[in-house]
């Protein structure tokens, strides 16, 4: 006989003192007119991973030769995406909501850990950017703005960033190692 499953208890991931004043920091120091239109347009590309899975479909439809592997790439991205997701719903924590913290763009959820933005960010650079020709340009030009976006907007702690970023990048390099994998079959 089974019974109700009981409510999972979220995750403790409470933000430390020194992820706030890294917030306030980082804010202090670039959350400039500038910067913030920058952050706020990443932002609004990088959300749900439109812009990237936009850049592979639009590889897809173009490259016709390498389809298969523009194909996979963007469902690398969107799988990481998902996942991001995923473990954000598991872990729960909710995002900044400090007095010196300022919160300079709407979210679709108020779950902050990891960032969706860096995830997919960190697994298009592994995975479109060798589509793109170059691999190691588009890590250095996409991963740490975004990253820093999201705390310059006042959205994640350095730690959601850091997460996300990790996770992005594990997802992109199994999705690249399974797709070479079949490929060799």
């Amino acid at each position: 006989m089974t019974g109700p499953v009981p409510a999972t208890e979220p995750l403790e991931v409470a933000p430390t003192p020194a992820e706030v004043r890294v917030l306030e920091r980082v804010q202090a120091t670039l959350g400039h007119p500038p910067v913030v239109r920058v952050a706020t347009g990443m932002s609004h590309f990088g959300e749900h991973a439109l812009g990237w899975l936009a850049i592979g479909a639009a590889g897809a439809l173009v490259d016709r030769r390498r389809r298969r592997e523009w194909v996979a790439a963007t469902a690398g991205v969107a799988l990481a995406h998902g996942a991001s997701v995923g473990v954000k719903r598991v872990v729960r924590r909710p995002r900044p909501d400090h007095e010196r913290v300022r919160v300079l763009v709407g979210t679709p959820s108020t779950l902050s850990f990891p960032s969706a933005h860096a995830t997919s960010t960190a697994a298009a650079a592994v995975l479109l950017g060798p589509l793109l020709g170059r691999p190691g340009r588009l890590v250095a030009a996409a991963v740490p703005p975004m990253a820093l976006s999201r705390m310059v907007l006042g959205v994640h702690y350095p730690t959601d960033v850091l997460a996300g970023t990790a996770l992005g990048a594990a997802v992109g390099l199994l999705t690249r190692r399974l797709h070479a994998r079949k490929g060799r079959r």
